[in-house]
Parts: structure tokens; sequence; C-alpha cells
């Protein structure tokens, strides 16, 4: 389980996502937030964001960090689109938005914008099997993407976003037929030098994304806008867009804003959204198109779970690495056993994300517990796990707080014998969340120790996977190694690991 927050900057809105990703399961969004900024509006118009869109846009990135801060995200990226990618003053933007919001905000460039809007569309929708076209209508661009076999094979971005198209031909309310026309003008060709690199026809599917796109489809089926959930994967034929525009075209704001689906705000730019979308349908030869609800920050919260970004929070430095191992080394510990262990306790702090649902800092207090916890050999064989406990808390290791080096001391004294009690007053001397901690990792490290029982690696690694209401670690190793020790002292565990999380542990046996 990782939680990461996505910002996306665009021409026309400020979108934020907090999201929960673990492996196997669908993401679950933790919060969401979106607000009309309107930053391209005076970019387009005079080339530089206005003093007053800078204030509201660092008052609503101010806003949403303090969302996502409280929800212990991993990691946190914030881009910016189109409109920031033209204005005169992009510095001072920068500069104020990454103070807002205590991240660097960094421009990317339209080819990244559609691979955040691929990835977006795939992993809320992944299309492993089929030919797609990705049409995303921003505010200040429109990017055209091409994907095969859920992998992109082409984009282009183009200048054809619904606020920069309302601000460089529609003057008038409602739209003449004179500026309609040189607005589609300008739109047929802008698409017309994306065929050769597109290609036209043949699509599986066509599907659309953003606020324009969901505006279409909501008014197209007579969706409420409180309803807009019910939009997404919905489908409009191209003969009905053609009439939507028609009639949305051909009428004043105020009418525009009294169609259902349609916001206040979205009707001042729905005319040149719509035609860019009825354009790039009878461009690409789309019959109809799919709406989906995914955009740059999704993929943006795919992209930051594939690299496993903030995973190293979850896991020591190299410093304290070193210094953990120099320690135990010092105290006559196996390194290749405090090594294998460690290994294990990492994997299986993750695999038990889902369950224990830590704040990945206490992975790294494990790892170390892993490296640690026979250290108390060198004082007696005889209850070394207490020895350990000492050894540990009362040792001046570099690169730990005194609380953290405490939870680590905790650790080792209980990675084997009893579990903690009213009586134990170290146990007892931490804090709510500490015990809570150190209980969850208990298990984890004596699972660990006891698959190098032998402390040979006979175990490469594990796979873990939650099945049928089981926790089931499956044993990799090389073949005609017997494992049988390693399964028989993991499976001694079962019963304190099922006291704590609730669930059976089943072991199990393979070859890698």
């Amino acid at each position: 389980m990782a939680r990461y927050a996505a910002i996306d900057i665009g021409s026309n809105s400020i979108r934020m996502e907090a999201a929960e990703v673990t492996p196997g399961m669908p993401t679950r969004i933790l919060a969401a937030d979106r607000q009309v900024t309107r930053l391209g509006e005076s970019v387009f118009r005079s080339g530089s964001i206005s003093p007053e869109a800078m204030q509201l846009a660092v008052t609503v990135l101010a806003r949403m960090a303090d969302t996502y801060k409280k929800l212990d995200v991993m990691a946190v990226r914030a881009v910016a689109t189109s409109a920031v990618r033209d204005t005169r003053n992009q510095a001072e933007f920068i500069e104020l938005a990454s103070e807002a919001i205590g991240a660097p905000v960094e421009i990317i460039s339209g080819r990244e914008e559609s691979r955040l809007v691929h990835l977006g569309v795939q992993s809320r929708w992944p299309h492993p099997d089929k030919r797609i076209l990705i049409v995303d209508i921003g505010g200040g661009s429109a990017e055209l993407i091409a994907s095969e076999n859920g992998r992109l094979r082409e984009s282009m971005s183009k200048p054809l976003g619904a606020v920069r198209l309302a601000e460089m031909f529609l003057s008038e309310d409602p739209p003449s037929e004179r500026h309609l026309h040189h607005m589609r003008e300008y739109i047929d060709e802008k698409l017309a030098n994306a065929i050769p690199r597109i290609g036209v026809g043949s699509w599986d599917h066509g599907i659309a994304t953003s606020a324009t796109a969901s505006a279409v489809i909501c008014a197209v089926h007579r969706i409420p806008r409180t309803k807009r959930e019910q939009a997404d994967r919905a489908r409009a034929s191209a003969a009905q867009v053609r009439q939507l525009y028609s009639k949305i075209s051909s009428r004043s704001l105020a009418e525009r804003r009294k169609i259902t689906g349609i916001g206040p705000k979205r009707a001042e730019i729905i005319v040149p959204g719509t035609a860019v979308l009825l354009r790039a349908m009878e461009t690409f030869g789309l019959a109809s198109f799919y709406y989906s609800a995914a955009g740059v920050r999704d993929g943006i919260i795919a992209d930051l779970a594939s690299r496993r970004v903030g995973r190293e929070l979850s896991q020591l430095s190299r410093d304290q690495r070193i210094e953990v191992e120099h320690m135990s080394s010092r105290y006559g510990v196996p390194l290749r056993h405090a090594r294998k262990v460690a290994d294990l306790s990492r994997h299986l702090f993750v695999a038990t994300m889902p369950l224990h649902q830590l704040p990945p800092q206490f992975g790294k207090l494990l790892e170390a517990a892993a490296y640690l916890h026979d250290v108390g050999h060198y004082v007696n064989d005889v209850s070394h796990h207490k020895h350990s406990y000492y050894l540990v808390a009362n040792s001046d290791f570099a690169g730990f707080t005194d609380r953290e080096r405490e939870v680590i001391a905790n650790l080792c004294r209980y990675h084997r014998k009893t579990m903690p009690t009213s009586g134990h007053s170290p146990y007892q001397g931490l804090s709510g969340d500490e015990k809570r901690a150190v209980l969850f990792l208990i298990p984890l490290l004596r699972l660990a120790d006891n698959l190098d029982r032998s402390h040979e690696q006979h175990v490469e690694s594990v796979n873990c996977r939650l099945h049928n209401g089981h926790f089931v670690v499956q044993l990799m190793s090389a073949p005609n190694v017997d494992v049988d020790l390693e399964q028989w002292a993991a499976e001694r565990v079962g019963e304190i690991f099922r006291q704590v999380y609730e669930r059976p542990i089943t072991v199990v046996k393979s070859r890698s």
C-alpha cells in the first residue's frame, strides 16, 4: 500500500487527487478537488498570467496541499501545462506555486502530458488488446494519443484548448457564424498535419477525457452535474455531438447555462471545446467516443506507483544500513544471515501494507531490527532477545532518533518467545502508535528470521498474496534445495500472525 498525491495545473482549472495504491487491487481515491482558475485566459490575451489569476491559483494550491498532507502521502508530483508553458512570467508563477504546496512544480511538455493522460486512462480502464484514440481537450491545448495493445504508439499536442480558442475567436455572444467559421478553419488546419502520424479510422474505441468531454456526455444524456460520476464510460455518437454543437453554438451564454450537464463556468467555453471534439471525431474517423473520467492526475498516481516512488521511506538509507551492519558485525552477528532477514523483512512489510496500514517509515525500523535482533548472543545465548533489547536501547548508533531506537529495541526484544504484556515496562513506555506498529511488525520479523532458520539462505525470495482470506507466503528457492526446515519454522509463526492480523497464514514451497 502506498499513498500518493497529484496536482494538475491546467489552463482552465487546477485539479488535485490523493490516492492509495495497493498491488493487485483497484486504486482507492482518498481525496479529490477541482477549482476553475482560468490561468490561460490572461495568458492567451496578454501573454502573462494576471496578478489576480496568479493569487487565486496560489490560494487554491495551498488549500489542496493542506488536504493531501493530512493523508500521509509518500510522494507528490505537481505539473503545469499549456498556459504556464506559454506565459512570460513563468518563473514567478513556478516560484509562488512551489512555495504554496511545499514541493517543486514542474512544467511538462505536451508529450509528457500525453503520456500521463494515456497512463491515467489505462490505469482506470485498461485496453490491453485494443487500438484506441484518446482525445484530451484542456484549456490551452488538445492532446491526440494513439494507443495500441495498451501501449502509447504516437501522440501530438495541438494549441486547441477551449480557453485558448474562446479568447482567439469568440468575442461575441452568441458567437457569430463568421467567427465560428474562422475557428473551424483553424481547428482543421491544426488537426490536418496530425493525420500522417496519428492515422485515420480502424479504431476499436475513441475515448475523450477532460471536463469538455464530461460536459458533452452529460448534455447528450441529460445527466445533471450533481451526478456526473455516472458519465464515466458513457458513449456519444458523432451525430449526437454534431447535434449538440449546432444547439450550443447558436445560443447565448445565459441559454447555454440552462442546458442540463453544462455548468455555469463550462458554458463559457463549451462551444470551442465541443468544436474540437467534433472535428477530431470527423477527422480521425470516430463514429462515437466514450468518456473517461481519468486524466493527468490519474496518470501521475499510476506513474509514481509503477516507479515505486517514496518506497525509500520504508527502507534504510545507505548510511543507516552501514551503521546497523557495523553494529551487527561488532557483536558477532553473521552478516549474511542478517542481510537475508532484512531483505525478507522488506518484502513482507510491503506485502502486508494493505493489512497493517502503517506509515512507510516503520518499514526501515523493521529492517534495522532484522539486522540487530541477534546481537544479544554476544552477552549470552540464554535469553539473548532480552540482551538484544538492552544493547540496542543503550547503544549510540547514528542515523536514528531516540524514539526510533526504542522501537527497534522492542522489536529485537520480541523477535522470539512471548509477546508484549502489561508487565513489560519497555513496551509500555512506547506511544500508542508505536505500540501498534511493534505489534504488527513482530510477526513479520519472526517470519523473516525463521525463513532463514538454517542461516544458509535456502529461501531466495518470497511471493506474498492474499487468497481466500489467507495470507499466502510462497517460498522461492533454487532447484534441488530443500526448504522443509524453513517452511516448518515459518508455519510456527502462524498462530501469532493470526492473532495480530486476524487471518491465517499459509506457507507453500515453489521453485524460482
